[in-house]
């Protein structure tokens, strides 16, 4: 679920879209759906999805326009949660940056496993320190201390920075995991996995592993 509330874009990685259809349009339709079940909610919320090319995941869709964000309150938020639970085993929530918005702080209290992405740049990392103080201020630093931060590498080479903010993250999070630059993800565009070099595929294989390691005991 591409829930970020200034225009997210994840909708578009997820290939040629079969609509145009956001989280504004399942929001008008919740709930007549979500008394649906079985094969028939499967359906009926296929027609609101977009799916990658092979199949391997599906993206619900941000809406475009900034207005809508207050729509999403906090019961409209677990609802659409509650939604998507009953019908896919894993669900990934892009909660964005806005972290007064009710709406942010409602994915989080949610969350079962946070993952704090970032690049080694020391601005983004900055953004990424204070997101974890805030989570401990606000009554949440168990979900910032057993989160994963994941570092995704925009560039070739490895640099000093990224040494030392793998020891800093790892002080601060659970685990760290790194992805390296792949020229397949450079463009923006929507995500071939048959393009990626096997060293990527590997390196999100170990990542997701990272993540899903509490669950798997």
């Amino acid at each position: 679920w591409d829930d970020n509330e200034l225009r997210g874009t994840l909708g578009l990685r997820a290939g040629s879209a079969r609509h145009a259809r956001t989280i504004r349009h399942l929001i008008t339709e919740l709930a007549q759906i979500e008394i649906l079940e079985g094969d028939t909610l499967l359906d009926r919320l296929d027609d609101f999805l977009r799916h990658a090319s092979d199949g391997s995941y599906d993206v619900l869709a941000g809406e475009e326009s900034p207005r809508f964000a207050q729509r999403l309150d906090q019961f409209t938020v677990r609802r659409v949660l509650e939604l998507l639970r009953r019908t896919h085993e894993v669900v990934c929530v892009d909660t964005g940056n806005n972290v007064e918005s009710p709406n942010w702080r409602t994915v989080m209290q949610a969350a079962d496993q946070l993952v704090v992405t970032t690049v080694p740049r020391e601005d983004a990392a900055f953004s990424a320190d204070w997101m974890l103080d805030l989570l401990h201020e606000v009554g949440m630093g168990e979900l910032a201390e057993n989160a994963v931060t994941l570092i995704s590498c925009p560039t070739p080479g490895r640099s000093q920075l990224q040494d030392d903010l793998e020891r800093h993250f790892a002080s601060r999070t659970r685990a760290v995991a790194v992805v390296p630059y792949d020229p397949a993800l450079e463009t923006g565009s929507s995500i071939e996995y048959a393009q990626l070099q096997p060293e990527t595929r590997h390196a999100w294989l170990r990542a997701a592993a990272v993540m899903l390691e509490p669950f798997a005991r």
